[in-house]
């Protein structure tokens, strides 16, 4: 009961995240004055919500990279690593089918693909390299501030600011995924070059976790030793 319990937070909360922050994408855009900042607040402010309504069931991880980066640090079992993630992705598909109904009503989507990340700036390549050094601060700064019993006050403050602190960089680049359920969820309903090349905000984000919990792991064991 206890697992279904943080399946479902987790659902809800990527749900929250995806149609808050792509939401906000949609309706200001990122290339209106103050769009940008905004949007990554959006996301940003997301988090710091959630944490503080299902930290204390799930974590709040509502990101498949963010599970990775918690499992590799040996703070989950493999069978929660799993129904965290399927829960993940199946709530940001939930919060982009919410989104397409809104639009369907009338709310104005300025990115034209439900606020889907991109390649179009960098390519895949480059796009790949930016998502692993993003989604490396990000998973990096969260297995610290949540591996330090005495900031646990503070976690879902500094989370949630990370988090929009890697958007103000991502989002003219990418768009900013670092959580692979947040890509997958829009891509799904915009279909085309948002789909494509959905692969490089999937192995992108996690390659930038794995790579965040090897090097805290060492950086922890050092400080131990």
């Amino acid at each position: 009961m206890n697992s279904i319990k943080k399946y479902i937070a987790e659902l809800i909360g990527t749900c929250i995240l995806v149609f808050m922050g792509c939401g906000s994408a949609m309706v200001l855009g990122c290339d209106a004055a103050g769009g940008h900042l905004a949007v990554a607040l959006a996301f940003g402010l997301a988090i710091v919500a959630t944490a503080y309504v299902i930290g204390n069931i799930s974590g709040c991880h509502i990101n498949p990279a963010v599970s990775l980066g918690v499992l590799l640090a040996k703070r989950m079992t493999v069978k929660d690593f799993c129904g965290y993630v399927i829960a993940q992705v199946i709530g940001a598909i939930a919060g982009a089918a919410l989104l397409k109904l809104c639009v369907g009503f009338g709310m104005p989507d300025l990115t034209g693909a439900l606020g889907s990340n991109g390649i179009a700036v960098l390519g895949a390549g480059g796009s790949v390299i930016v998502e692993i050094i993003l989604t490396f601060i990000f998973v990096f700064t969260i297995l610290g501030v949540t591996g330090d019993e005495s900031k646990s006050g503070v976690a879902g403050i500094v989370i949630g600011l990370t988090l929009a602190f890697v958007h103000i960089v991502g989002i003219p680049l990418t768009g900013t995924s670092v959580n692979p359920a947040r890509s997958i969820g829009p891509a799904i309903f915009a279909g085309g070059d948002a789909l494509s090349g959905l692969w490089v905000f999937i192995v992108g984000p996690l390659v930038g976790a794995a790579i965040a919990a090897i090097v805290y792991g060492l950086l922890y064991r050092k400080k131990k030793s």
